[in-house]
């Protein structure tokens, strides 16, 4: 089972794509927030690592009300970043050092201090551009409809005129009417503007919620089709997308959160996505059924429209895998803050470093968000300190996202253990925080930084052809690749290793009669 062979020049296929979030990666200018200066200057440190590409969380001109996903102007960089000639340095400095770009974009909404947005306060004709409908009830004071935010609360806010608009997300992120031409000729617009600047693709935020019904119906529950989510005029969108994509070799990954296969897998049919995020494998508990279920399922869904699957375990919304896989039981939340003991923290290092030998075994393309290299954890933001709307928008009783996203540790001995600022990051760093720090990493041959170096450059020798599961003990995952064979032992004893000519790379050492031990996985040449 798994993907046919294809040209080595279609990168994408196989990729590590490494996912920065610029306003906590590097801070190159001392003012607590993260920058493009930062990334410039760690540029060979993300070589050193082996990644192919760099994704980009938005780093567009934005009043930050959802960490960059509130665009004001697609075409600008935040001045809290730099500016646009820093990101063309960027883009060509990576290239040079053989990593593509990739760039954000957030086709559902947009900021309300977006030009459009602002014109259409004024009563302008850019309200066409949006979803504004007067509201219900004698006098208008109820929502046009019982659509809910995904932030929580109405997804409808009121206007002093009376007039109510969308939005999915925060006020702060008013949705566009994908129906409008102008809102389709613009993102087009968008796209040629950033592969113009030597950008390799583009990841599509919500990508599932552009469309709405034009009726704007009250949402039932199990009415097909959805009033706002995979709605088949997406296609059309991504068609035309496509066909952009193309004529600069560009390639997309789409944000697709679907729980029906053959409707995800429409997506990535030859003449729209090149690929979408895999969140079932990212949101699988540490179960070895489960796990291979969802691998089977995941290559299986891919399979028929010739698309590479992605592995992905954690991202700038999802609680980071050495906390979640810390967990001693086997549900899964991944907005869950359970930070736990010593003894917690110990088990899911173990089992992340194993996750990670597993995902990067895996044929298709595979995503790290920055910092899951060094190991970090789920930090706990102190309550005046925490910035995420969906904190606020639930009353507090969601978290938020901010623990995944806290300023990098790059050196133990310096001041905001080396993330660069002179002033205190936007987010505050834990305590011990600068015993992750890349400099103490450096010097560990033992550590998750070098277990991520040496496995994304021992990759190559999967080669990209199918998977093949072997048999094995209950309880262990075990699967073979062009002569090189991946093992993963959740059970509770440890299991012998099968005949072998070399132990390539192990995510522990093995005991002391060469088994491999319980939340451990091993790389073995056959």
């Amino acid at each position: 089972m798994g993907q046919p062979r294809h040209a080595p020049t279609e990168w994408w296929r196989s990729a590590v794509i490494y996912q920065v979030y610029v306003r906590s990666f590097a801070d190159g200018d001392g003012d607590g927030t993260g920058d493009l200066a930062g990334v410039r200057a760690r540029l060979p440190y993300l070589a050193e690592l082996g990644v192919g590409a760099l994704w980009f969380s938005p780093w567009y001109l934005s009043p930050m009300k959802d960490g960059g996903y509130d665009v004001a102007d697609y075409r600008a960089i935040d001045p809290a970043f730099g500016t646009l000639a820093e990101a063309e340095k960027l883009i060509a400095e990576a290239r040079e050092l053989g990593i593509r770009t990739i760039v954000d974009m957030v086709p559902n909404h947009v900021s309300d201090r977006h030009p459009w947005f602002r014109a259409a306060l004024l009563g302008g004709p850019e309200r066409e551009l949006f979803h504004f409908r007067p509201g219900r009830g004698a006098h208008g004071e109820l929502p046009p409809n019982d659509w809910t935010s995904q932030f929580g609360g109405p997804a409808w806010t009121r206007l002093p005129d009376g007039y109510w608009y969308l939005h999915l997300f925060a006020p702060e992120q008013p949705d566009l009417n994908w129906a409008h031409p102008a809102v389709r000729q613009e993102h087009e617009d968008i796209l040629r503007f950033w592969f113009e600047r030597g950008v390799a693709g583009v990841r599509i935020d919500s990508a599932a919620l552009l469309a709405k019904d034009p009726a704007l119906p009250d949402f039932t529950e199990g009415r097909d089709p959805h009033p706002y989510v995979d709605r088949d005029e997406l296609h059309d969108i991504y068609r035309s997308w496509r066909a952009v994509a193309d004529e600069y070799d560009g390639i997309f990954v789409g944000e697709v959160w679907l729980p029906d296969t053959e409707r995800f897998a429409r997506y990535l049919r030859p003449d729209e996505l090149h690929t979408a995020f895999n969140f079932a494998f990212m949101t699988c508990p540490w179960d070895a059924r489960r796990l291979r279920t969802s691998i089977d399922e995941a290559l299986a869904e891919h399979a028929p429209v010739g698309a590479p699957a992605t592995w992905v375990l954690c991202n700038h919304d999802v609680t980071r895998t050495v906390t979640r896989y810390g967990r001693t039981d086997t549900g899964f939340d991944f907005a869950a803050k359970a930070f736990g003991t010593p003894a917690d923290l110990a088990l899911g290092t173990r089992r992340a470093r194993a996750a990670a030998l597993l995902s990067l075994a895996l044929p298709g393309a595979v995503y790290v968000y920055q910092g899951e290299e060094l190991g970090l954890p789920e930090a706990d933001i102190p309550l005046g300190r925490i910035q995420d709307p969906m904190h606020f928008r639930s009353n507090g009783t969601d978290p938020g996202r901010d623990g995944c996203r806290v300023p990098l540790p790059w050196a133990a001995g310096e001041p905001y253990a080396g993330f660069g600022s002179r002033e205190e990051p936007w987010l505050p760093q834990p305590a011990g925080w600068a015993s992750y720090a890349v400099d103490r990493q450096d010097a560990d041959a033992g550590s998750m930084l070098a277990l991520y170096r040496t496995a994304i450059g021992l990759r190559p020798l999967f080669g990209d052809g199918p998977l093949s599961w072997l048999t094995a003990p209950e309880g262990v995952l075990a699967f073979s690749r062009a002569g090189v064979r991946c093992l993963v032992n959740f059970a509770d004893t440890p299991v012998d290793l099968p005949a072998h000519t070399q132990v390539l790379l192990a995510s522990g050492p093995l005991d002391a009669e060469g088994r491999l031990p319980k939340d451990t996985a091993v790389w073995l040449r056959v």
